[in-house]
């Protein structure tokens, strides 16, 4: 209560911060004025000699502070260059069409810029231009000169608000530029070179990957910093999209699917699980007509663990009481003391579907189905046992132990491909629907955004779900992919030293933004006071009832040509209530993932007499409805929600499509029982049986304020659920980025580096040290081994009595070793072309933290997959993955020094250089006695191996004594003689029976 008078005396956090505001959005607007009077040259004179001021000034501190100094003066150039503009209709071009300009800021305006300034989050309602407000503050932090970025959603998006907000941009002497899919490295680096850069989020995290991960040098980096970035509708990028990380992966080096194979088998039991299914609710049926509820509930829970949207038990889910003893069988079946009759209750189908989870599990009969000739077909070996017992098997020889383990380990491998294929094919079948997870299209499966109902080409699952689709809808199965690098959106945004947000709807997420982003949300007042009606929600029992008063509210409206926009959850659904209209013969436009391109231009349309627009969720964002002639009077844009999506605010942005500056407008919403929200997280049960208690009959909705709310109940359920997964994906990536973090900055200094040799040279001194200690700082130094490690390591043909390594200490001996290796090093890089020296060693490098990488990303991967399992024995999942993932980046690190002193030896600029280099070490024949041509006799040859400093072919003699030895090859000075060709010593016999016989 005291809180609630305190705020209507001092107001919230939200209208003090905007009153504070308040004094400098007059100080702008008297700049305004001032700024009428100046020449266009003499305003466009104004950006140049403050971007002259600021980059005098390196420190980013010092220039934010005269940022804050200048900002009145810059927002009124901004306001005043608008507003001659718009005074002149100005005309150009935008996506190829024709546009004049007619905005200037309003005062809410200039306050949503400070805002964004400041590196917070602007919420502001749909049609108050978003778009123009973001010109504010991106023109005050690009005067610094190091860029500043627009992130949107889509590709459309850029390029439109790129061409259309770029026209007042050239006015005031800043350059502009756009980041599109398929644009080259060149283009792209002279789009960040621009002052303002516009893009969507993927492409600015996919070139931040390229250039930390895959470029080898400073020319193919086409980023150059993260100084200031806007993300444009930051609700959709940083929150829906967030759990899924930005990867770009390769084609598997081996892939081994049988998802070919599986198919058809797959196809079978899914269709016997259909007819089993059919066949117990048959009698679950006849059970419910006989008075047997008890038992009709069990038998439906039955269907539902195995099919959760057959259409019999959807219908019985419509009547309350069959509901009821549904809902009591599984309440039941789930207590600790009925687990075994649970567990034998899922043995009667052939697998069971987890419909929240998205997993499918494979009961005995499924597997038996599968593979009836084989037991043990789906079970793992216990390798470890077996091995052990391989290991303790005497009749055995080394060779034939290391056979037995390697087929054990290939065995293994093989079941555990096999396992992992059929439960992604039974996932694709069973929990993956096309148009709606999913659309197929030019031959090829394209993901579906679950929020945004946007294709996402080019995006594929992992882990082998994206091929098990591929082969369910019969297309081209493309090859398995391996990471070759990640990083998620949110570890993305936080390299940027300031960033800020606008959006329709943020403040239900407030917390997160904070948590995660340190991000503050400001609510912005709207220009002109709202003047929609939102209706209260209307409830039915069943989707039938619901999608039929959907359709009688839609002709109502478009009888009196009121213009409506529909709102769906998904492809499928949209298309369903298409087929109805097309029924009724209402007229109609679908905008949903199938049709992306034309996506702006029926959003567009939206609002003029009669239209009536069907849409995904969120499809058409960022484009403004503009109502046409006499819709006001009919009562303005009403939007229809067919379904409460599981975020507020998605209904939220929906309800804001309609009622832009002022205009009139009205929206409601319709759910079901059915709804996916309230059969899994909503309180359906409840809702029943008030229905009961008032007595409804079919076709007759409930409407109450207070529903709404249970609605939204179920809502902050899912939200925060989300909010977690959401955050312990962050908790678990922020252990690899700070491994990430480590190997970028390690890897830009290779490639910015002007002397890569002091970098191999640091290796050297690090690496040889550490390798000696594990060598010799044990209870048996082992020279032997040390010696052969050098030899295959390095060219310096050492033995034992050259080392003497028994002599010196360890920190000697490392001494000794790291002189030799740099002096041969030295001798091998004066052989080589001198230009490709430094190009040479920054590969060799660049090449080892590239490989090692990768797989050390693979390892991680599969660390995190099986860090769960550590739950089980009381442990945190996410201290033993801190743990696990320290020890395995030490190693990582470790081996990549290991890599680049194996390399160094190995790699040449071209080949005459490095036989060259192999000429000028000191060599010994193997063949003292060898011809250097026919000769009349030819003694045989001894072998006494010989030391000698060169590195291919290296190996260890056979008295143990460290000796090196090599083959060299035995040159000929005059040309060969054929076995049937007269012999040269002039004997007149065949050489092959003669000389030849003995050589």
């Amino acid at each position: 209560m005291v809180g609630w008078i305190l705020k209507k005396i001092v107001g919230s956090k939200n209208q003090r911060e905007l009153r504070r505001l308040a004094p400098m959005v007059r100080r702008i607007n008297e700049f305004d004025e001032q700024f009428k009077s100046l020449s266009d040259d003499a305003l466009r004179a104004k950006t140049a000699a403050w971007k002259d001021e600021l980059a005098k000034t390196s420190d980013p501190e010092e220039q934010w502070r005269r940022l804050d100094e200048i900002l009145p003066e810059a927002f009124a150039a901004v306001k005043n260059a608008a507003r001659r503009l718009k005074e002149r209709r100005h005309s150009f071009t935008v996506c190829d069409q024709p546009m004049t300009w007619d905005m200037v800021h309003f005062d809410v305006q200039l306050v949503g810029g400070m805002v964004l300034h400041r590196g917070r989050i602007a919420e502001m309602a749909t049609g108050e231009g978003k778009t123009l407000v973001a010109t504010l503050s991106l023109y005050l932090n690009a005067l610094t000169g190091r860029g500043a970025h627009l992130v949107t959603v889509n590709d459309y998006l850029a390029r439109r608000d790129a061409e259309w907000m770029g026209a007042l941009y050239n006015f005031l002497g800043l350059t502009v530029g756009c980041i599109q899919h398929d644009q080259e490295p060149d283009v792209r680096r002279q789009q960040y070179a621009c002052d303002i850069t516009y893009g969507t989020n993927s492409e600015f995290g996919f070139d931040y990957l390229r250039d930390n991960g895959m470029a080898t040098t400073r020319e193919q980096q086409v980023q150059r910093g993260y100084h200031y970035a806007i993300v444009d509708e930051v609700d959709s990028i940083l929150i829906d999209e967030a759990r899924t990380p930005l990867i770009i992966s390769g084609p598997a080096t081996i892939s081994t699917h049988q998802y070919d194979k599986w198919k058809p088998l797959i196809e079978q039991l899914v269709r016997k699980q259909t007819m089993l299914c059919n066949r117990v609710a048959s009698e679950a049926a006849e059970k419910f007509e006989q008075g047997d509820v008890e038992t009709g509930g069990r038998l439906m829970f039955k269907v539902k663990l195995g099919q959760p949207r057959n259409k019999q038990l959807l219908r019985m889910m419509e009547d309350t009481d069959k509901r009821r003893a549904i809902d009591k069988a599984e309440l039941s079946f789930y207590t600790d003391t009925r687990k075994e009759e649970l567990f034998a209750l899922k043995e009667e189908l052939f697998f069971t579907i987890d419909e929240k989870s998205n997993e499918s599990d494979l009961s005995e009969q499924g597997r038996a189905f599968l593979n009836p000739d084989d037991p043990n077909a789906f079970v793992l070996p216990d390798l470890i046992s077996e091995f052990t017992e391989i290991d303790l098997d005497p009749s055995l020889s080394d060779e034939e132990k290391d056979k037995r383990k390697s087929e054990r380990q290939q065995y293994c491998d093989e079941q555990a491909e096999r396992i992992h294929n059929i439960s992604n094919l039974l996932r694709a079948y069973c929990v993956f629907d096309k148009d709606v997870q999913y659309v197929v299209e030019e031959n090829k499966v394209v993901i579906v955004d679950e929020f945004t109902g946007r294709k996402m080409p080019g995006r594929r699952w992992s882990d082998g779900l994206h091929q098990a689709v591929e082969a369910k809808e019969g297309v081209q199965i493309d090859r398995e992919t391996q990471t070759l690098a990640t990083i998620t959106i949110q570890n993305y945004f936080r390299l940027y030293q300031k960033l800020a947000g606008m959006t329709g709807t943020a403040e239900t997420e407030a917390a997160e933004f904070h948590d995660i982003y340190k991000l503050d949300v400001n609510v912005i007042p709207t220009n002109r006071p709202v003047a929609r009606k939102d209706h209260n929600d209307r409830i039915y029992k069943t989707r039938r009832e619901k999608y039929n008063a959907v359709i009688n509210e839609i002709r109502e409206h478009h009888t009196k040509q009121q213009p409506v926009l529909v709102g769906t959850v998904s492809v499928e659904a949209s298309e369903l209530l298409s087929r109805m209209l097309k029924r009724e013969k209402i007229p109609h436009n679908v905008l949903n993932a199938k049709f992306h391109m034309q996506e702006a231009e029926i959003v567009m349309r939206a609002g003029q007499p009669g239209t009536v627009t069907i849409s995904t969720n969120m499809a058409g964002r960022g484009t403004d409805i503009k109502l046409g002639p006499g819709v006001p009077e009919l009562g303005g844009l009403f939007v229809l929600g067919t379904e409460r999506h599981e975020a507020r605010r998605i209904d939220r942005q929906l309800r804001g499509r309609c009622a832009r500056q002022g205009d009139p407008g009205g929206s409601r919403f319709y759910v079901s029982f059915e709804d996916d929200l309230m059969r899994n997280f909503g309180a359906a049960d409840r809702m029943t049986k008030i229905m009961e208690r008032f007595g409804l009959e079919e076709g007759q909705e409930l409407e109450h304020r207070w529903l709404n709310k249970s609605v939204e109940t179920a809502q902050k359920r899912v939200e925060q659920r989300n909010y977690l997964i959401r955050k312990r994906t962050l908790d678990f990536d922020d252990v690899m980025n700070m491994q990430r973090e480590v190997v970028y900055t390690y890897r830009n200094e290779v490639i910015d580096s002007e002397d890569p040799r002091m970098l191999i040279y640091e290796v050297i001194d690090e690496a040889v040290p550490a390798k000696l200690k594990e060598y010799l700082e044990v209870d048996e130094p082992n020279y032997s081994g040390l010696i052969h490690w050098v030899n295959t390591t390095f060219p310096l043909g050492l033995t034992k009595e050259k080392a003497q390594f028994d002599t010196r200490s360890v920190d000697e001996n490392a001494q000794f070793l790291i002189t030799r290796i740099k002096e041969a090093y030295e001798r091998k890089s004066s052989h080589e072309e001198p230009t490709a020296v430094k190009s040479l060693e920054r590969y060799i490098i660049l090449n080892a933290i590239d490989r090692l990488w990768q797989e050390h990303l693979y390892a991680m991967d599969a660390l995190r997959e099986g860090v769960y399992l550590r739950g089980y024995a009381q442990k945190d999942p996410l201290i033993e993955y801190k743990t696990e993932a320290y020890d395995m980046f030490v190693e990582l690190m470790a081996n990549i020094k290991n890599e680049v002193l194996h390399n160094l030896f190995r790699s040449t600029s071209n080949l005459q250089a490095f036989e060259n280099f192999l000429a000028s070490l000191p060599q010994f024949l193997l063949r003292e006695d060898a011809p250097t041509g026919p000769m009349a006799s030819a003694p045989a040859r001894t072998r006494q191996p010989q030391p000698v400093g060169a590195m291919a072919g290296v190996a260890m003699d056979g008295d143990g004594a460290g000796e090196v030895s090599i083959d060299l090859p035995v040159r000929r000075s005059l040309p060969k003689v054929g076995r049937n060709e007269p012999c040269p010593c002039g004997s007149g016999k065949k050489y092959k029976n003669c000389c030849g016989r003995t050589a």
